[in-house]
């Protein structure tokens, strides 16, 4: 398989805090890899050391083949990493902070401006190109941001929940450009907050925890884990939800207690098979005299997988940490053009 990352035995601690544990993952070429998990899970910290951030207590990472520890110059001129923040130059237009980030590349002055005037056009920023990025909304600010990582084409791209503080449509905006930097070939590491945007985009999902990978799959493979389809009905009068539920022991698909519920009035069973399941409840309950108002089928969804997984709710997931590396924050521009003579970007941290 041909990896563009790799990572294997990843530990890191800070100070009496143990941020990883053993982290190993494998992401194939031009794929997603979504890295979910609650609050301090250790996702940043991974993303840190790949990206050539922080150096690990332990373990190997590998870019491209190329070990992050050992050449990490090599690394930076071969991935674009955008964090939490949009780290842009308010005072500077859209253009020039493109071409602010291509000369720190080396690319020379027309080709850093005609590289930049592509990716104005990409993604959708070329009536903004001539004016202070200050006035841009935040999912413009966001764009440019990725568009800034990607001015020396990466293969490698890292994003730290690119979407985070976003209204509706500019996430599904954003959703659309990261599935097409994909189509290109870009492999993408992708934080994320929300459980509907790492199925919506990753190819496979890493659920972090207390800095250990415990669960790694597609988004249908994980909700596999915890279970099949759910037959749920809601009854016509709440006083028969024990003799419904008693009922419903009986039917050949199900499998496991039916679960009642007194305040939605309802009756939630695990079923084997999907097929013909609705009719045959009917008219069991209907034989029984039980009175059905509605009934349901629904598979798991990533919520709860990510709660029977880590025994907390998704509201808790969060992409900053104050147990991950307390010293830095995640406002790094991208990294790769300190890659070519090690220059400190504007921010402070080897950036762009």
């Amino acid at each position: 398989m041909d990896l563009a990352v790799e990572a294997s035995g990843l530990k890191k601690s800070f100070g009496d805090t143990e941020a990883l544990r053993g982290v190993d993952l494998a992401v194939p070429r031009a794929t997603v890899l979504g890295l979910l998990g609650p609050n301090g899970a250790g996702k940043t910290t991974t993303v840190r050391i790949l990206a050539t951030l922080l150096r690990p207590d332990g373990g190997h990472a590998r870019i491209d083949g190329i070990d992050v520890a050992a050449d990490p110059r090599a690394v930076r001129a071969r991935i674009g990493l955008t964090g939490q923040y949009a780290a842009v130059d308010e005072r500077l237009t859209g253009a020039e902070n493109l071409d602010h980030v291509g000369r720190l590349y080396h690319l020379g002055v027309p080709e850093a401006r005609r590289r930049g005037a592509e990716l104005l056009e990409q993604f959708d920023l070329s009536d903004a190109a001539d004016r202070p990025v200050k006035g841009d909304s935040r999912g413009m600010r966001r764009r440019l941001d990725i568009a800034m990582s990607l001015i020396a084409r990466p293969s490698v791209l890292f994003l730290d929940e690119p979407t985070t503080g976003l209204d509706p449509r500019s996430r599904l905006g954003m959703w659309d450009l990261i599935e097409g930097l994909v189509q290109r070939g870009t492999t993408t590491v992708l934080t994320t907050q929300y459980l509907d945007e790492a199925e919506r985009l990753a190819d496979d999902i890493a659920v972090i925890d207390h800095g250990e990978v415990i669960a790694r799959g597609s988004a249908a493979d994980l909700k596999q884990q915890i279970g099949g389809t759910r037959l749920t009905v809601t009854a016509a009068n709440a006083s028969s939800l024990d003799q419904m539920a008693s009922v419903l022991t009986h039917l050949p698909e199900a499998t496991g207690a039916p679960l009642a519920d007194v305040v939605t009035g309802t009756v939630s069973v695990t079923v084997t098979d999907a097929d013909g399941v609705i009719p045959a409840a009917v008219r069991l309950l209907d034989a029984e005299g039980v009175g059905v108002r509605d009934i349901d089928l629904a598979g798991p969804t990533l919520d709860d997988v990510f709660l029977q997984l880590t025994g907390r709710p998704t509201d808790t997931v969060d992409g900053s940490s104050p147990t991950e590396d307390p010293g830095r924050s995640t406002e790094v521009a991208q990294t790769g053009a300190a890659g070519a003579d090690g220059r400190r970007g504007r921010n402070g941290e080897g950036a762009r």
